[in-house]
């Protein structure tokens, strides 16, 4: 089931986002970030403060009263901004990305914007082109990483977001 996430949901979204992205247990999965950055993803002050801005969504996905993927989504001028999006380790490649994908689709549909738009890390190939299977495309557009005490880069190569997007009709 896809619900909006609360302020109820911040600690286990902290920890859900946190274990898919980062750290050992992120290994377990296809869309670990792991061989190329330390620190955590996010946090419970950021998580919180982001569901508290209306122009932001962030839908669970909840299955025997787990929640086991979300998504954040960011109302932006004429678009809507995809960015979180996450599944349990153990649970991906079953599915459960897609469906968040295509309620951010109903999402933006809903508000009445033409496009959906993300960045993501330049050298994650694999899921670029997970992405370009469910209908985004590279629109040429590139933007720093930003490292932070939160983003800590631990690769060679040097890090930059690929803006992909897609046209909702």
């Amino acid at each position: 089931m896809i619900t909006k996430a609360t302020l109820e949901d911040v600690s286990l979204l902290n920890k859900l986002i946190n274990s898919a992205y980062r750290g050992e247990s992120s290994k377990k999965g296809w869309t670990t970030e792991a061989n190329i950055l330390e620190g955590l993803r996010t946090n419970e002050k950021e998580l919180r403060e982001t569901i508290q801005n209306t122009k932001n969504t962030i839908l669970k996905f909840t299955e025997n009263q787990e929640i086991i993927g979300c998504v954040l989504l960011v109302e932006k001028e004429q678009k809507l901004y995809l960015g979180m999006l996450t599944v349990s380790p153990e649970l991906q490649n079953s599915g459960i990305g897609k469906k968040l994908l295509q309620q951010a689709e109903i999402h933006a549909s809903t508000l009445g914007l033409p496009k959906i738009i993300m960045t993501v890390i330049s050298v994650r190939e694999e899921l670029i082109a997970w992405y370009k299977r469910n209908g985004y495309v590279d629109t040429g557009v590139r933007e720093p990483f930003p490292a932070s005490d939160v983003h800590v880069p631990i690769s060679e190569q040097p890090l930059e977001f690929i803006v992909l997007e897609k046209r909702i009709t």
